[in-house]
């Protein structure tokens, strides 16, 4: 190969490169990415980010102890610890159900099985709608299992099932909201 050949292949690789970076910097200019949580304008329309609208829902009453527990998070984690919104514009119905299942069950004498774990499951059902026109903003269901060690004394089996129910509304409440806020953020 000859010098002006060579100068010619390390210039159109230099064009080839540059092109590229060209246009792999027009393309990520037209990217939107941005966090899911922030406060910052989602469009030219829209001026509170999903953070904003997470803290203005209001998150109607339950009935049940699990139910409120999963409520409870959810308020905490909407709002940064703070309470409900008096005059919100989204409300939220909120339904809890719960499993109890004893998985395994041991032979702890000759003549009984005895259940030595279990798995508690809540599965929640919501839907969050504007308050002033009635649409539906965010709807659906999701599900969490958390496992236990049942013992044999009574008070300690009673108690292995609520931490078992407290950790599963817990981490049911953060799913809730990443969901909810997928949702919201899509809007």
């Amino acid at each position: 190969m000859s010098l002006p050949e060579a100068r010619k292949s390390s210039a159109s690789r230099r064009v080839a490169a540059g092109l590229a970076l060209f246009t792999s910097l027009v393309l990520a200019s037209a990217c939107t990415v941005r966090p899911l949580y922030s406060d910052g304008p989602v469009s030219a329309g829209v001026e509170t980010g999903t953070a904003t609208q997470l803290a203005s829902i209001n998150i109607k009453p339950v009935n049940t102890r699990y139910a409120q527990e999963v409520r409870n998070h959810l308020i905490f984690i909407f709002n940064g610890g703070a309470g409900q919104p008096a005059a919100a514009p989204y409300s939220m119905d909120l339904a809890v159900v719960e499993r109890n299942e004893q998985l395994l069950y041991a032979r702890v004498t000759t003549r009984d099985d005895e259940p030595t774990a279990g798995t508690m499951t809540l599965t929640a059902t919501y839907v969050v709608t504007d308050i002033k026109t009635g649409k539906e903003i965010a709807k659906g269901k999701r599900s969490v299992s958390s496992a236990y060690d049942r013992p044999r004394q009574e008070f300690a089996r009673w108690r292995a099932e609520r931490d078992a129910e407290n950790r599963a509304a817990r981490e049911l409440a953060e799913m809730l909201q990443l969901a909810i806020a997928q949702d919201m953020s899509k809007r």
